[in-house]
Parts: C-alpha cells; sequence; structure tokens
C-alpha cells in the first residue's frame, strides 16, 4: 500500500483515499471541501499528549515516542482502518503548519510497518 501525508490546506489534490487523521477539524475547511474518505480522530494523538507537544520541535522526539506507544495499544483500530483502504493509495491529511513536526509522520511510519 502507498502511504502519502498532505496538509489538508494545500491546493494540490492527491488522489486514493483520503483520511482526516486530526483530532480536531481543520479551521476553514468544509467537509465538501475535505472530500474525505475518513475521520481517523481515533488514531491522532491523544488531547493530553496534543496539548503538550504543542508543536515544540524540541519535544518532537520525545512526542514521538509517547504517540508510537499510544499506537501500538490501538493497534487492531489501526488494521480496521487500513482494511477500510483496501488496494488504494492512503492519503493521510493533517492540518498543521509545520511539515516536519507533523504527527501525521509519526502515523504514517508506524501504518507502514503494518502493511
Amino acid at each position: 500500500m502507498d502511504i502519502k501525508i498532505h496538509r489538508i490546506y494545500e491546493e494540490d489534490v492527491l488522489l486514493g483515499y483520503r483520511a482526516l487523521v486530526d483530532r480536531l477539524w481543520p479551521r476553514n475547511i468544509s467537509k465538501d471541501e475535505a472530500n474525505l474518505d475518513g475521520h481517523w480522530k481515533d488514531l491522532a494523538p491523544s488531547n493530553e499528549l496534543r496539548k503538550w507537544f504543542d508543536h515544540d520541535p524540541e519535544k518532537w522526539s520525545e512526542f514521538s515516542k509517547k504517540y508510537l506507544i499510544e499506537l501500538s495499544n490501538n493497534r487492531e483500530k489501526a488494521q480496521e482502518h487500513l482494511a477500510e483502504v483496501g488496494k488504494r493509495s492512503l492519503i493521510l491529511l493533517y492540518g498543521a503548519k509545520n511539515k516536519k513536526y507533523s504527527h501525521a509522520k509519526v502515523l504514517k511510519e508506524y501504518l507502514d510497518g503494518l502493511v
């Protein structure tokens, strides 16, 4: 399975199964504009972890480790979501401004290990 990450605010549209992986809905994006196949908020970082990280690059390494633990505790749900995708490409959509420190990168690595 081909898995890509993409910021939902970017104009270019990638084709495939489009899953929003943020717990919160992105500002100024309507459901029609989002054109989603799924909203996988159950695979997003917990509220506590998200608030603690607060997109601070200095916390990235520790955040990644903690988030991977959360994901490994939710492996069954991740596998269910991957089954929904089938043979299509998977596009993980997120809203964060900073592409380098987006949780979607960690999620992609995790999902790559399951397929």
